[in-house]
């Protein structure tokens, strides 16, 4: 097998794994399971991540029309008490929901099942939902596409370095362009429409989304620096590599954008106040 194809192949299932291992490990990815219940295997999946700001639908389906449902809600990181919803049910599905929240907020909710007059919760821990504007999709395409490229690019690029300097020299401007269009340009427009605000990462917040594409960017900045120094070129093309590997190997919107709930109750406090 010719050798490019080769780096190429290798740098593709790399890309496709740490992408996925990012994606399935994140906070925003659905909590799934199955228990057996009243002689019934009830398989579950609890959404993380709500898109738009509509009500939140919890969906279960049961066939056992002895089993009853409720869910209980909760603000995060709040002092809230907790609501009761009962689960309503709909020929063979038990639906709930929970309330809309502004772009970022959070909440916690537990759902928990009766049988033959026991209880049994679907999950150990309340699971957590954060909700997010919807992002239009000429937006967001572009987004995964530069990004998820600039990752392949990247390691590509720390393959070709001990092969072909002149090849790695254009891959690696190749792969800075992209992660400039991914990060720098869409990323921001992704996080405006979802969260409200263009960028929450250094100097401006914590956001990790945002601090570890830059920690890839001034990352692959140097390695361009000094290469075009010829100084050291494998050893800090081959860091950028592994740097950006690492980094999009941190599960995926960890430390993301996240509402004040007890600052948003202090504004609203302040504004009735003057009223």
């Amino acid at each position: 097998m010719n050798k490019n194809v080769l780096f190429w192949i290798l740098a593709f299932v790399i890309t496709v794994a740490s992408a996925y291992y990012q994606r399935v490990t994140g906070p925003t990815y659905p909590l799934s399971g199955k228990i057996k219940l009243a002689n019934e295997e009830i398989k579950y999946k609890l959404d993380r991540t709500h898109s738009g700001f509509s009500n939140q639908q919890v969906k279960l389906y049961v066939k056992d029309k002895n089993v009853s449902g409720n869910i209980f809600w909760k603000r995060y990181k709040t002092d809230d008490e907790w609501t009761k919803v009962e689960m309503i049910r709909r020929n063979d599905s038990l639906v709930a929901e929970m309330p809309a929240q502004p772009s970022a907020g959070k909440l916690m909710y537990k759902v928990s099942l009766n049988a033959n007059g026991q209880e049994f919760s679907l999950s150990e821990q309340p699971v957590v939902i954060r909700f997010k504007g919807d992002v239009p999709l000429w937006i967001l395409i572009p987004h995964v596409f530069f990004m998820f490229s600039s990752m392949l690019l990247s390691t590509r690029t720390g393959l070709e370095i001990f092969n072909d300097a002149v090849k790695a020299k254009k891959l690696m401007f190749v792969t800075l362009s992209f992660l400039l269009l991914g990060g720098f340009l869409f990323g921001p427009i992704v996080q405006k429409y979802a969260f409200g605000e263009f960028w929450t990462g250094v100097p401006f917040g914590y956001d990790l989304t945002d601090n570890k594409t830059l920690i890839a960017l001034v990352g692959w900045i140097i390695a361009a620096v000094m290469f075009l120094k010829k100084k050291n070129e494998k050893f800090w093309i081959t860091f950028a590599a592994v740097l950006m590997l690492v980094i999009f190997l941190i599960p995926h919107s960890i430390l993301g954008s996240e509402l004040d709930y007890k600052k948003l109750d202090k504004e609203k406090t302040k504004v009735e106040n003057v009223k």
